[in-house]
């Protein structure tokens, strides 16, 4: 017989702090940390237990006896259904706040390190509409409220365009409106939606695996270039091109008009023909007077006017005179190198992703940029001693890890060779804080700077300068 869980109710609780991943924490009467992803630091509240671990709780509020003083009132209708924007009933300063203690926290408690005096994070000037990129999927089997379940209604049109449902890989929330890209997005998606259900051009069916409509991408760079990729999971000619003509004499502004036809397991393009119906396959992006092609596969950071603040953090960090050559590991479509170019007397990136490989060659040629060589492999296995013979040892190293940090080999290296400064950029400060222990014993912290890449979310960048010994 299987025993049954045993929840608990705690009873007027202090939520103390923000925790990982959006959530907040409390502590219940026997000590133990609680989880709650739906409230803010200053709250009392009465929390129902889910799930016990060994060491925790994770729980929910059920009922608020006083709010926090470090509330705001959420700007958009689906906050805490959607799970976009978790900390949007959280004022901006308080976020940033949380966000600059977080990555303190780590670099002392995980990584043991000595800080210099911490420099303010960066906030970001727009906290709304600042994503250049854009991904929404189409399900003919919409996510309903609680309100329309218990309504006993029978809703006939269950088509949906916007986001998934946390934990849920076949519910789409219907959206008509998103905070987080700048118009026409909104226009777009919409009308794209509008002209669909009234021409009969049915939505994808995850479970069922049929369906035309299955995701729509929408890219609006810094230039004002569009681009809008249109994905579908069962070729159907005669509609396709009646709804793709739609969207390009309704939008004549849209730079590059293109659609994939992708009747695999997963909606993922990267292995899939991108054709282009109207313009060019590709839009700019613009830096300092350096411009980036970008095209539907390629990666570039989905903030741009923080990008730029992030890129001028690590070149400043750097210090380049001219004279030195400069390594950026995790080049990615090698922006960075790039931006730092003229400053450097070479840089070599490296990169596992052949495609972004090929973008920061390509980029690199039509900004006439002459000094950059870029490489294609596992960090882990071309980072070596007869590379770096090669290309020559490096004065500054640059590394921009994914959120797993630098594999320990790389670490290793770059112990072995011993460059004058790294640069760290991070999007996890506490994979960036083992790391950084790892290289204590040969390297100071010199400077941090935490910077706010998503507002209303609880990610953040760090960037950290070491200098030698």
């Amino acid at each position: 017989m299987s025993r049954k869980k045993k929840f608990q109710l705690f009873e007027n609780v202090l939520v103390l702090d923000a925790a990982a991943k959006g959530n907040s924490v409390a502590k219940a009467p026997d000590g133990k940390i609680i989880f709650l992803p739906n409230a803010v630091p200053g709250d009392i509240v009465d929390i129902q237990t889910g799930r016990k671990r060994k060491s925790y709780y994770e729980g929910k509020a059920v009922k608020f006896h006083k709010l926090s003083d470090k509330r705001t009132e959420p700007v958009c209708k689906y906050f805490g259904v959607c799970g976009g924007c978790k900390w949007q009933n959280l004022k901006y300063d308080e976020q940033l706040a949380f966000k600059q203690n977080e990555v303190t926290n780590n670099l002392i408690r995980i990584g043991h390190l000595e800080l210099p005096p911490v420099t303010p994070i960066l906030g970001c000037e727009d906290i709304y509409f600042y994503r250049n990129k854009m991904e929404f999927s189409f399900s003919s089997s919409r996510w309903l409220t609680l309100n329309e379940i218990n309504s006993g209604k029978e809703f006939e049109n269950k088509n949906a365009l916007g986001f998934h449902i946390p934990r849920m890989w076949d519910k789409i929330l219907d959206i008509d409106q998103c905070y987080l890209q700048e118009d026409p997005s909104n226009t777009i998606r919409n009308t794209i939606k509008e002209f669909a259900v009234k021409n009969d051009i049915s939505f994808f069916n995850p479970r069922e695996q049929n369906g035309v409509l299955r995701t729509l991408m929408i890219r609006i760079a810094s230039t004002g270039e569009i681009m809008v990729v249109l994905q579908l999971f069962q070729e159907s000619k005669e509609k396709r091109e009646l709804l793709l003509q739609h969207i390009a004499d309704k939008f004549p502004e849209i730079t590059s008009l293109q659609y994939v036809i992708n009747a695999k397991g997963n909606d993922t393009i990267y292995d899939q023909e991108v054709i282009v119906f109207e313009g060019r396959d590709h839009i700019f992006e613009e830096m300092e007077g350096l411009r980036f092609k970008i095209n539907a596969k390629s990666f570039y950071q989905t903030n741009s006017a923080q990008a730029y603040e992030l890129y001028k953090i690590t070149r400043d960090f750097a210090g380049l005179t001219g004279n030195e050559i400069v390594y950026d590991l995790y080049t990615g479509t090698g922006t960075i190198a790039q931006f730092i170019a003229k400053n450097a007397k070479k840089v070599v990136g490296v990169e596992s992703v052949p495609e972004a490989i090929a973008d920061a060659k390509t980029n690199a040629k039509f900004n006439d940029i002459t000094n950059t060589e870029f490489f294609v492999g596992d960090m882990a296995k071309v980072f070596t001693q007869d590379f770096i013979e090669q290309h020559g040892v490096p004065d500054v190293i640059i590394t921009d890890p994914p959120r797993d940090g630098m594999h320990k080999n790389v670490v290793d290296q770059i112990l072995n060779i011993l460059p004058k400064k790294i640069v760290y950029v991070s999007c996890n400060s506490a994979t960036q804080a083992r790391d950084l222990s790892l290289l204590k014993e040969k390297y100071k912290i010199v400077k941090t700077q935490a910077v706010d890449m998503f507002p209303q979310t609880h990610h953040v960048e760090n960037v950290v300068l070491l200098e030698l010994i």
